[in-house]
């Protein structure tokens, strides 16, 4: 893209550039100050007046290099005639969607700022394999598919931290067995109810990438505030507008089988750029890479994602006018965003918060998994591993300590009633994602508190529910006191007793952090990335990918 749309010539409504937008920065920049062009012949290294206007040039030349990577704000923020004729041709560009079509119930709560008033961004990335164009197709192949339901085959969770010092990306394999929620459709008014043990790629057939994100939030509880969706061409259109994106295999590789399966990657031992559809095969190679499983792909994909980012971060193609409108083009054509990000100017504000994060600060892991038959569902490590995420922990172990505030003073607590007045409802709360609720546990702790003289504790026998931490709650001051008490006789720290307008009386829930035992035991807090999730940093250029044997040539 060019420089600034007062420019005559730099921009046209259909993108072309002339020399200025080739690099001619130096020009631009004089025009933009109001200052015309040397005449011929003019001493430009002379000393005097002349020597002045020069020293003036060369600072304006170099501020005019440093802005050059924001060509595309000037034409968005300052833009009139061509310029803003371009701008609304590449906001026509974009196809955008609803964000989330689940039902209220099953959305996780936005996302708090911190201290310092700053928000963590979670955004979800979906590669769709559909064949619904004849590119598409041709890309896909399957031809038996085309026109049918896409499936969400790539499914990544870009979480950028509140302070942007560093970036978490988790992926999903497309195999994970899951819960899908109800979603509707708003466009075809229909309804798709909810699935137990599905594969999560089918979500995205089930009225679009808002029921992607719902099943998202409903697994995790992490706030999700935008989605990016691609298919096989965007990713081709993408790939050639970057240019060579560098890749390594430690053996000759070629994806494919006596029967036709496999992506059609062929490469020689070693580290070669891959770009257009060859680079689609390597993001789609399954048969090849190690054990020729979703989860390989996976790592094949955070290999080439880190690679990319340090290749755009060291080459100029952020800071080129002419192959930062190229990009823009084939991102505006190649993606389809949630109606947060429908416009140029939206996604240019997100590309500047994704750029404050250093490299280094990447993170790329697979949700930790366990296979059940032939396909994968989330282990306990994929709960820590949310949980940092949820938290804003660095999942690269590089935070700083935190220190932890003291707890606020709160006003006296009334003295407590004899235990054996003091009503309790027990509440079983030990459900989790992954792990089905202890049975029994409400009674367990309903009889605990019994045998320590709270007489009228009874078991609340509803359907349980999951709580991650064993909290004790009242509905008034005057049963605080109360609360503290049932609190100190089950081991419950003072800090987990809290006031609440759900409940009308005191209420223990027994967390996912209680299954039990009578006596709690607060757990030891561990902020550690689980092995399990495969962690790479992005600025590791060692990265390579292992070729399975029987792929090689």
């Amino acid at each position: 893209m060019a420089g600034s749309s007062g420019v005559r010539g730099n921009v046209s409504a259909a993108g072309d550039t002339t020399s200025a937008a080739a690099g001619d920065t130096t020009s631009s920049a004089e025009r933009e100050q109001g200052e015309q062009p040397a005449p011929e012949g003019d001493d430009r290294h002379g000393g005097g007046r002349r020597g002045g206007r020069e020293t003036d040039r060369r600072r304006r030349r170099r501020r005019a290099l440093r802005w050059s990577a924001t060509v595309l704000a000037v034409v968005i923020l300052g833009g009139a005639g061509a310029g803003y004729l371009y701008y609304e041709h590449l906001n026509a560009n974009i196809r955008h969607d609803d964000l989330n079509i689940g039902d209220a119930k099953d959305r996780a709560a936005g996302t708090k700022a911190n201290s310092a008033g700053q928000t963590a961004l979670n955004i979800l990335l979906i590669g769709s394999d559909a064949r619904d164009t004849a590119a598409n197709q041709k890309l896909g192949g399957a031809k038996y598919d085309f026109g049918g339901p896409p499936l969400a085959d790539v499914q990544m969770l870009l979480h950028v931290s509140a302070d942007r010092s560093n970036m978490s990306v988790v992926s999903m394999p497309r195999d994970t067995l899951l819960d899908i929620p109800k979603c509707t459709d708003p466009d075809a008014g229909k309804t798709y109810p909810a699935l137990r043990g599905e594969m999560t790629n089918a979500s995205l057939s089930r009225g679009g990438p808002g029921c992607t994100v719902a099943t998202w939030e409903k697994l995790t509880d992490i706030h999700i505030d935008h989605f990016m969706m691609i298919d096989f061409s965007g990713v081709v259109s993408m790939a050639d507008a970057i240019g060579g994106v560098p890749v390594c295999v430690d053996a000759n590789v070629h994806s494919h089988t006596s029967t036709g399966k496999g992506s059609g990657l062929k490469l020689e031992k070693g580290t070669h750029p891959v770009k257009g559809e060859q680079a689609l095969q390597w993001l789609r190679t399954r048969y090849g890479f190690e054990d020729d499983t979703d989860l390989a792909r996976a790592k094949a994909q955070h290999m080439y994602m880190n690679s990319m980012v340090r290749e755009l971060r060291a080459s100029a193609k952020l800071t080129n006018p002419n192959k930062l409108r190229k990009l823009a083009e084939a991102a505006t054509k190649a993606i389809t965003v949630d109606d947060g990000l429908n416009t140029i100017g939206k996604m240019y504000d997100l590309a500047g918060e994704l750029q404050k994060v250093p490299t280094d600060r990447i993170t790329m892991t697979t949700m930790p998994n366990r296979y059940q038959g032939e396909r994968v569902v989330p282990t306990d490590d994929a709960g820590q591993l949310f949980r940092l995420v949820r938290e804003d922990i660095a999942l690269d172990g590089k935070d700083a300590r935190k220190a932890t505030a003291a707890p606020s003073p709160t006003a006296v607590a009334d003295p407590a009633a004899a235990s054996d007045r003091i009503a309790v409802q027990v509440h079983n709360g030990t459900s989790t994602n992954t792990q089905g609720a202890v049975r029994g546990r409400a009674t367990a702790v309903k009889q605990a508190l019994a045998a320590k003289g709270f007489t009228q504790a009874v078991a609340d026998t509803s359907a349980a529910t999951a709580v991650a931490k064993t909290v004790v709650s009242y509905p008034s001051a005057d049963l605080q006191g109360d609360a503290l008490a049932v609190a100190k006789a089950l081991g419950v720290p003072a800090g987990q007793v809290k006031k609440s307008t759900d409940v009308s009386g005191v209420t223990v829930v027994v967390g996912a952090d209680w299954r039990s035992g009578t006596t709690y035991k607060a757990p030891v807090k561990n902020d550690k990335t689980p092995d399990t999730a495969g962690a790479i940093n992005a600025s590791d250029t060692g990265q390579c990918m292992h070729v399975d044997p029987d792929y090689t040539w």
